[in-house]
């Protein structure tokens, strides 16, 4: 499966619309996964003119985004055999383990009552893409299209490919397109 990664769009504080190159990019895909701070609804329904839209619910956004049945604070999928979560915030961001000294476990069953362990982990929130495997998982933020590192204009997004052998991503900066 073929999984488009976004988040923390911001539209329309960041920009007026999502750029072009998110279209182009995510043309192609059987999902997409969007890691919160939307802020406003019409980009879910924007991005489900390509595919189905799931979408984390990020700390800034509105009450009208946040009601809308394709956004949870966390949704957990079965894709080709493998767990993955959709989250806004790392569960092993330094903040969140400073403020939680115990293991990832022990914070996601605090939080997320019923834990299934996930082989990937997609999240959001810190404008600048991360991609690394910690204890098994694979850990990914595909940055912002909008306002990567908080500074507004062309960012990033990235695929996600999972097959049941084997889970691949590509981080795709769109100046570069």
């Amino acid at each position: 499966m073929r999984i488009g990664l976004i988040s923390d769009t911001h539209i329309p504080q960041a920009a007026e619309q999502l750029p072009e190159e998110v279209f182009r990019v995510f043309t192609s895909v059987d999902l997409i996964l969007h890691a919160g701070d939307i802020y406003n609804k019409s980009v879910l329904d924007e991005l489900e003119k390509l595919a189905p839209v799931l979408a984390a619910e990020g700390d800034d956004d509105y009450p009208d985004t946040i009601r809308d049945k394709r956004v949870k604070e966390k949704h957990t999928l079965q894709v080709e055999g493998r767990t993955v979560w959709l989250v806004h915030e790392n569960p092993f961001s330094s903040y969140t383990m400073a403020s939680q000294p115990q293991s990832w476990e022990n914070y996601a069953m605090q939080k997320w009552s019923k834990i299934t362990r996930p082989d990937v982990i997609v999240f959001g929130h810190e404008h600048r893409t991360h991609a690394e495997t910690m204890d098994g998982i694979l850990m990914i933020s595909p940055g912002s299209p909008t306002f990567l590192n908080y500074k507004k204009g062309p960012g990033t997004l990235a695929i996600l490919e999972i097959t049941h052998d084997r889970v691949d991503y590509q981080i795709i900066d769109l100046s570069e397109l």
